[in-house]
């Protein structure tokens, strides 16, 4: 895995970075989900709805009791397999989304699953998503905001920005 630019461009490309719909009152979510140790059913809603609006009304299927204690679990839970699976138990919630859970809410620094991201650091989005394929993404995007002194958010918002300017229509 390597960036398909410069990694000095990341503050550069997260300037960019134009997609900001709700993106606001997620961030406005953080401390309060912290502090609390889990999502509410209508904090998740909004979640998915900005990672994903057409899944996003899958998650009415949850009761808002099995959305804090599996979210409770994820936020809280040590091993790092645990705490991206146990989310996609939940109805409407893909890998992407999980990793939306814990980008924004938990402790750690987590990236966003996102075709965009993965083009920009050349990785093609698998059949299926797994931790094998996962972790090693994680530890990736870990070891590049480190080396540049970025947040997590920073990286993000660079590898989405620089794929929507310069990823082929195709894909390719």
């Amino acid at each position: 895995m390597n960036l398909r630019f410069p990694e000095s461009d990341i503050p550069y490309w997260a300037g960019r970075y134009a997609y900001t719909r709700k993106e606001t009152k997620l961030e406005g979510l953080r401390n309060t989900v912290r502090t609390a140790g889990h999502l509410t059913k209508p904090q998740l809603q909004l979640l998915a709805s900005w990672k994903s609006p057409r899944s996003a009304p899958h998650i009415g299927g949850n009761s808002p009791r099995y959305v804090r204690e599996v979210t409770t679990f994820a936020l809280s839970a040590q091993d790092e397999r645990a705490r991206i699976e146990t989310l996609t138990v939940l109805d409407g919630v893909s890998w992407p989304t999980a990793s939306v859970v814990l980008h924004f809410f938990h402790a750690e620094r987590y990236p966003i699953l996102d075709f965009r991201a993965l083009w920009s650091v050349r990785r093609e989005v698998p059949a299926q998503y797994s931790f094998d394929f996962w972790q090693p993404y994680v530890e990736f995007c870990r070891r590049v905001a480190r080396r540049n002194s970025v947040s997590m958010r920073e990286l993000d918002k660079a590898l989405w920005q620089y794929s929507k300017e310069k990823q082929p229509k195709n894909g390719a």
